[in-house]
């Protein structure tokens, strides 16, 4: 049967886009071609929305599949957040502050901070930098001239993106001192890779845009409450406000052009007809779906490699961090947040550790981390010693992100395709940032875009404000 017997409004009410997956990137194009008139379908093959950034119910908690922040720099993530009403629920730090812990560092001098000043780029972190605890004097001067080096970089440049991050880094007098205890400290946890695994090109990106543009781009916002009331139930709230037609369990078949302008789109049991359509789902599956002929190149899709992320989850009987976050240095342990409130947790607490670039860890035994993880924790933070464990647990995404390694930014391709309506999204498109919330959404924006124009209709300003403030 076709869609059109199923349909919410009349056949041919409008022009149709089908969009093919309900992550952040997928629910972006449905919501944004639903404000642009269209009408929409969104098709997830999951029992929920929300991708890779999502939450799931372990006995009476609420727990995160993974911990995920984004910057003040994020400008489109936060314009998904305002659309979907819910940026009250992830708010952002007021100042850029992060407590780092150093296990090498004599007792009572293991706490440094990097943290900003209410002052223009690149003064902003000069203070921070000038006594951040972790680095030597000569590190710390080092480090201000390869940021300068950094700043007048030219992210156009397509040779950025075949270095490494890393060789660069050493180019530029980074002591590998320097490197673990700045670069890669933010680094592993944006681009999800190390400084030598990572392109040039993308880590430039990074420091540039989320340390050297404004004093205020790289403070810190993360969900107070489970991603899932976020990215499924909010997001699900907006789009249902919107008109959007969504079916969750219903994953796609194939897609098929045919020939007069309508695509075709195949379900279990049912065919879609549509004017338009958005690929929204990982770059293998996405390969799958390409019709031939749709890119020059699809089997570049399948060059784009992935790196996974690994969660340690702990719950203890009582309180043994009083900070939301901190990060560490000496240790395997990479990012810890308090996740209790958001959890529902009610007595104890609970800890989220997350760690990037886990290749070497991501299928290790349950025991075997957790023989790993507790200690550490135990180093870094005196008062989980004598503390009950009352739960542990391991997520793990295998392919959380793509891989950021040198040569990528060829492989990633735009919104546009060869064949008139059928648009790519997707944080691994050429968005120009790492796989990040942020890519995600500007992914989702530009595929919107894209069908637009194809279709010859008018392009809402007011759906793209973010770009004004990018």
């Amino acid at each position: 049967m076709t869609y059109g017997a199923r349909s919410q409004g009349p056949v041919g009410q409008g022009r149709h886009a089908v969009v093919v997956g309900g992550g952040l990137a997928g629910v972006t194009s449905a919501l944004a071609l639903a404000d642009a008139g269209m009408r929409v379908t969104l098709l997830e093959g999951r029992p929920r929305l929300g991708g890779l950034a999502f939450s799931f119910r372990r006995g009476d908690l609420t727990v995160d599949n993974g911990q995920h922040v984004y910057l003040r720099c994020c400008t489109a993530y936060r314009w998904f957040l305002d659309r979907i009403e819910g940026a009250a629920l992830a708010p952002l730090q007021d100042r850029l502050d992060v407590p780092v812990l150093d296990l090498a560092r004599p007792e009572g001098r293991r706490l440094g901070r990097l943290r900003r000043d209410a002052m223009p780029v690149p003064l902003h972190l000069g203070r921070s930098l000038a006594t951040y605890p972790h680095l030597s004097l000569a590190d710390r001067a080092r480090v201000g001239r390869a940021a300068l080096a950094l700043k007048g970089l030219d992210l156009t440049d397509p040779a950025l993106d075949t270095q490494d991050f890393g060789s660069w880094l050493t180019e530029h007098g980074q002591s590998a001192r320097a490197v673990e205890a700045l670069w890669d400290l933010v680094g592993v946890a944006t681009l999800n890779a190390v400084a030598g695994d990572a392109s040039l090109g993308l880590a430039a990106m990074v420091f540039k845009t989320g340390l050297l543009s404004d004093p205020g781009a790289a403070d810190i916002g993360w969900a107070r409450v489970p991603l899932g009331e976020l990215h499924d139930r909010l997001a699900r709230k907006a789009l249902d406000s919107a008109g959007v037609r969504t079916e969750v369990r219903t994953r796609v078949t194939s897609v098929s052009s045919n020939g007069n302008g309508q695509w075709t789109v195949d379900v279990p049991g049912e065919t879609l007809e549509a004017d338009a359509v958005v690929l929204a789902v990982p770059q293998r599956e996405a390969y799958d779906l390409l019709p031939a002929g749709a890119l020059d190149a699809p089997e570049r899709l399948l060059e784009i490699g992935t790196a996974p992320i690994l969660n340690v989850h702990v719950v203890y009987d009582r309180k043994v961090l009083g900070q939301p976050f901190f990060t560490a240095l000496g240790s395997p342990v990479q990012w810890v947040f308090d996740r209790t409130d958001a959890s529902g947790l009610r007595e104890g607490q609970y800890l989220a550790v997350s760690q990037s670039a886990a290749q070497d860890e991501i299928d290790e035994p349950v025991a075997v981390l957790r023989e790993r993880y507790l200690p550490e924790l135990e180093r870094l933070l005196p008062l989980t010693r004598g503390a009950q464990v009352r739960d542990f647990f391991v997520t793990r995404e295998r392919t959380a992100t793509f891989a950021p390694t040198p040569g990528v930014g060829r492989l990633r391709p735009g919104a546009r395709t060869k064949a008139s309506g059928l648009c790519l999204a997707g944080a691994w498109t050429a968005t120009g940032w790492p796989a990040t919330m942020e890519s995600a959404v500007r992914s989702g924006v530009s595929a919107a875009d894209a069908v637009l124009g194809a279709l010859g209709r008018p392009r809402p300003q007011a759906l793209f404000d973010f770009e004004e403030a990018a």
